[in-house]
């Protein structure tokens, strides 16, 4: 018997205040990533506004055994994120397939 598994994909639109180059933000998006990755076991990326300084775009995908366990990742990814000194969430988008 096939279990059915849920993917749950977070988009985010993020504020980094102060932040007045490239470099600086990048620091912080990479920082971010790879916490979120270490902690949540998730794939993420930024997938927009790599031009912009204080503001960035993150995709993120989980794999989960079920809807409920998609709505909890997606929501501890975002409480996470809202914890962060420095970044704010602009807005969120999520999709469960």
């Amino acid at each position: 018997m096939v279990k059915a598994i849920r993917v749950a994909i977070l988009t985010l639109e993020i504020y980094i205040p102060g932040k007045t180059s490239l470099k600086a933000k990048r620091q912080v998006t990479k920082s971010l990533v790879q916490r979120l990755r270490n902690q949540y076991n998730v794939s993420i990326t930024e997938i927009g506004s790599q031009d912009l300084w204080q503001k960035a775009e993150l995709g993120i995908a989980a794999v989960c055994f079920n809807g409920a366990g998609a709505d909890s990742i997606t929501g501890k990814i975002i409480n996470f994120i809202e914890e962060e000194n420095g970044i704010e969430i602009i807005s969120t988008s999520m999709e469960i397939y």
